[in-house]
């Protein structure tokens, strides 16, 4: 099914079924989410999509190195809604919250010369080499927790193997552009039509029982059964960080909704706030103005149902 930013009637069913917070609800709630990211190197990417995430869900944790713990702890004036956790304590919010994330600002580097050796906790936070905490990371926490509702995106997404996914109770959203989808499913697609582009993203969907959130020009999304594209959007939505803006906002979607639900409703509001941007100051927006938009944008969207 195609929904673009153009014709807003599709789109009215995944909004009827899109948790709104009740009116006599209490603190938790509405959403807890864990954020995992950034590195020594990568700052911003995990802290914009804790930014984006906070304007959804009740609370917002956050891991990262010392380096980004520090960075988030003096935004502190501007976030309100995100508590810092250190490393140690990973596996006790992914038990507590929600939905989590990994992935953003992570590092990552060629795979083929790194082994999964590591199965205790404590062990992989004894490791130096980043990219290698980031695939044992990943592969410990979804091995370990079959049952809770993840999102792999950016670093996690290059340093796992897709075989990650399998046997679990509750489905992984995966958010690859399409260079990453090329790496981790070993096949070509960028070159490929749309329609062909479909099939593959559909395919792996269901062979690893996951579901698919492909980020392109148009964004392509699959649980292995229904496909759905999405288009909408404009060259602005290219800088970087906007697929970190994505994935906190799929995350946050996923703490309290399905995951197609989540996938597809976080893919089109990112579009539509993007068109909002471009009629008030064109292509020159930055993720600051993004983040800042997609809640009017959803306003809109739900006042309209």
């Amino acid at each position: 099914m195609k929904l673009t930013t153009n014709n807003r009637e599709n789109i009215k069913f995944f909004l009827k079924n899109l948790y709104i917070p009740p009116a006599n609800s209490h603190k938790g709630q509405n959403g807890k989410v864990l954020i995992v990211g950034g590195s020594k190197l990568f700052h911003s990417a995990s802290l914009w999509a804790a930014e984006t995430a906070s304007h959804f869900v009740d609370m917002v944790h956050y891991s990262s190195t010392a380096e980004n713990s520090q960075i988030f702890l003096a935004l502190k004036t501007m976030f309100r809604n995100g508590i810092v956790v250190p490393q140690n304590q990973i596996p006790n919010y992914v038990r507590e919250d929600d939905a989590i994330l990994i992935g953003p600002g992570m590092v990552r580097k060629e795979t083929h010369s790194l082994k999964l050796v590591t199965r205790n906790f404590s062990e992989i936070l004894t490791l130096n080499d980043e990219a290698e905490f980031t695939r044992e990371l990943t592969h410990y926490l979804l091995y370990n927790f079959p049952e809770k509702r993840f999102v792999l995106d950016a670093g996690a997404l290059q340093m796992m193997d897709p075989e990650f996914l399998k046997n679990r109770k509750t489905p992984v959203i995966i958010t690859p552009h399409q260079g990453e989808f090329e790496r981790m499913f070993k096949t070509s697609i960028t070159k490929l039509p749309v329609e062909e582009k479909q099939n593959k993203v559909k395919k792996f969907a269901k062979e690893y029982s996951c579901v698919i959130l492909m980020k392109a020009v148009v964004d392509i999304i699959s649980d292995g059964e229904k496909i759905y594209v999405i288009e909408g959007g404009n060259q602005g939505l290219t800088k970087g960080g906007t697929g970190d803006i994505l994935a906190g906002l799929t995350t946050a979607f996923y703490a309290k909704n399905d995951p197609l639900t989540s996938c597809i409703l976080a893919s089109f509001v990112e579009k539509l706030a993007s068109e909002a941007l471009e009629k008030k100051m064109g292509y020159w927006y930055n993720n600051h103005d993004l983040i800042a938009q997609i809640p009017a944008s959803i306003k809109n969207l739900t006042d309209k149902i």
